[in-house]
């Protein structure tokens, strides 16, 4: 406690637009190396930048899912520095006149409800790839022009488990704003770490100013990014206690060794030589093009966990995994409109849906279930024509082979038998067949009633419907 650990961010996501933000290129991941490049993105001298306005959209939206002020008059900006990867020796970005700003996110973590405060979101192109093998350097410019958004917190956090409740929820924004695919596996959501940590004073543990920071880059998992952030603290609170000073640079992780190195000293902006983007002009944003851009923002997670809680009756864990992911939430709203029973959707889907999922290593943006089919199950299941068991295996059949859920259920023969007759009959045999039981269940022993009816559906070979069944079984033992 003697000293206070403070972590601004800066999360890069790329956006899933079909094409690059100033030329044609594709944006898909992978591919040959150099072969998604054209004149553009590979910064030959005479070409000139097209902005693709679907950028301007995505970005917009995210502001305003995250409340911030959208910039009606904002611009580009170059920003010159030299690296392997970028092959036009500047990055066009935004440092003026920021597309969103001063926004804010509610998170939940360990240290209860904070408000983080967005300082801003702007645009910028990406750079390239470096590939290292066998100490040789190789340049992939594929990714070069993909459009970002870099959103950029105040120092606001406090310790890891605040930053991954973040990353957590802005992750669920993004994918529910379907702007960004976030698999951080493939660089598609990236996040920058500033860190420094400063002396308490006194007996009220006041802090002192903000402390030299450092930037740790490389953080491609939010496990990374605890242990990154736990080393770090660490280390800086070790060099000032030895006498040493931090410095302000940019770090690299390695998750392997689990430690970070200095990679080089950090710029200011002055050192990057900011000036307007002489290709580009300034962008206005109307007040028709923001509100038809809101009028088609998606209802967001959280809103629809208190919706499911309000008005579905489900519970707090069941909603919180059913909007977990906006495919699975897209799936159970469906099922629920053409089935009309939420509870029995999300029954299904939590349940049996959610197992062969895990059994199938199917990840939830592969998810691919016909609703129209899940609805029908589940009709049959509520006017008593199949029994859960059936439902389990008809489900299965659906999930594997996509299979007619009418035709699976006749050609496996699993739909109930419901003759009130044919029941009474095997009922009255196994009443006939075990008079000690029938004299148990009068002498009160409840036990006695579950061995006879699992008796009668036995007779029924499984098919039988068990209401009717039990109703059927009780009037018999009445008159014995």
């Amino acid at each position: 406690m003697k000293y206070e650990v403070v972590i601004g961010l800066e999360v890069h996501a790329e956006l899933s637009t079909g094409s690059k933000i100033f030329c044609g290129c594709s944006t898909e991941f992978g591919g040959e190396p150099n072969t998604r490049v054209c004149p553009v993105c590979a910064g030959m001298p005479g070409t000139l930048p097209r902005l693709n306005r679907a950028v301007i959209d995505y970005a917009v939206r995210l502001g305003l899912a995250l409340n911030c002020e959208i910039t009606r008059r904002c611009k580009f900006d170059r920003k010159n520095y030299f690296y392997p990867d970028l092959p036009k020796a500047y990055q066009v970005s935004q440092l003026y006149l920021p597309i969103c700003r001063d926004g804010s996110l509610e998170i939940e973590s360990d240290s209860g409800m904070k408000t983080i405060t967005i300082r801003e979101i702007h645009m910028e192109e990406d750079a390239g790839k470096l590939i290292h093998e066998g100490g040789e350097t190789y340049m992939d410019f594929n990714r070069c022009g993909v459009p970002l958004l870099e959103i950029v917190t105040q120092p606001d956090f406090r310790n890891a488990d605040e930053v991954n409740a973040y990353l957590e929820k802005l992750r669920e924004i993004l994918k529910y704003l379907e702007i960004c695919d976030c698999k951080m596996q493939e660089g598609s959501l990236r996040a920058d770490v500033n860190l420094s940590v400063r002396r308490r004073f006194g007996e009220s543990g006041e802090p002192e100013e903000y402390g030299v920071r450092t930037e740790m880059k490389n953080l491609n998992s939010f496990k990374a990014i605890s242990r990154a952030i736990e080393y770090e603290s660490q280390r800086q609170i070790e060099l000032i206690e030895s006498g040493g000073t931090v410095i302000q640079e940019t770090r690299r992780w390695d998750d392997e060794k689990g430690e970070s190195h200095g990679m080089r000293s950090k710029e200011d902006a002055q050192d990057y030589r900011y000036f307007p983007e002489p290709d580009l002009l300034p962008l206005e944003i109307d007040e028709e093009w923001l509100e038809r851009i809101r009028a088609n923002l998606p209802e967001l997670a959280h809103l629809k966990r208190e919706r499911y809680i309000g008005e579905y009756k489900l519970s707090a864990a069941e909603a919180a995994i059913l909007t977990e992911h906006k495919n699975i939430s897209d799936l159970f709203e469906a099922v629920t409109r053409e089935s009309g029973s939420p509870i029995e959707s999300a029954r299904l889907l939590l349940g049996e849906v959610m197992r062969l999922m895990n059994t199938t290593n199917t990840l939830p943006e592969d998810l691919k279930l016909d609703p129209s089919k899940l609805s029908y199950l589940i009709r049959q299941v509520e006017g008593g024509k199949i029994n859960r068991d059936a439902l389990k295996q008809a489900t299965e059949a659906v999930f594997v082979s996509n299979a007619e859920p009418a035709d699976y259920i006749a050609e496996n023969q699993l739909e109930m038998l419901s003759d009130d007759t044919l029941i009474a009959e095997k009922a009255q045999s196994v009443i006939d067949a075990n008079p000690g039981a029938v004299e148990d269940y009068h002498n009160g022993k409840t036990k006695a009633f579950g061995f006879l009816m699992g008796q009668v559906m036995k007779q029924l070979a499984g098919s039988g419907n068990p209401e009717i069944a039990k109703r059927l079984l009780l009037e018999l033992l009445q008159k014995t």
